[in-house]
């Protein structure tokens, strides 16, 4: 298992965060998605928001990786949600710095890592199939 370090992104009022000091010694599962991705704010972010409710021993965070050209502020995270609230964290990686470095396929892209900061498991997508392999790797994770 790879071992993460440290994960330097910034909070939507762009104050610096370490993620993995900041959610030390707890299994964490990280979200990557971007706003105009369908699957992403269709699928995966409700998908995400119920797994922070159904396992309470799991950190659940969305990390918003920008592409090209894209800039994207607090109110536009915000938007996407009809209560104008974040369900779980999000943070900004910027010129999606994190994104290559797990080497995501797309958005939306999970990574679950152990108590230990080791990257346990790593799935693309937000359908059915994806759904069930992570709900797979965070009962084996936990249990």
């Amino acid at each position: 298992m790879t071992l993460v370090e440290q994960i330097n992104l910034s909070t939507l009022d762009g104050e610096p965060i370490d993620l993995i000091a900041a959610y030390a010694k707890k299994p964490l599962l990280i979200l990557f998605y971007n706003n105009q991705c369908l699957g992403c704010t269709g699928r995966a972010i409700p998908l995400a928001y119920n797994l922070s409710k159904s396992y309470p021993a799991l950190s659940v965070v969305g990390i918003h990786s920008t592409f090209g050209n894209q800039n994207f502020s607090k109110q536009d995270i915000l938007d996407v949600f009809t209560s104008k609230e974040l369900p779980f964290p999000i943070y900004f990686d910027q010129h999606h710095k994190y994104f290559d470095f797990f080497n995501c396929e797309g958005t939306p892209h999970w990574i679950l890592l152990n108590e230990n900061a080791e990257i346990f498991r790593s799935f693309y997508g937000s359908q059915e199939n994806s759904q069930n392999r992570l709900y797979y790797a965070i009962e084996e994770l936990l249990n």
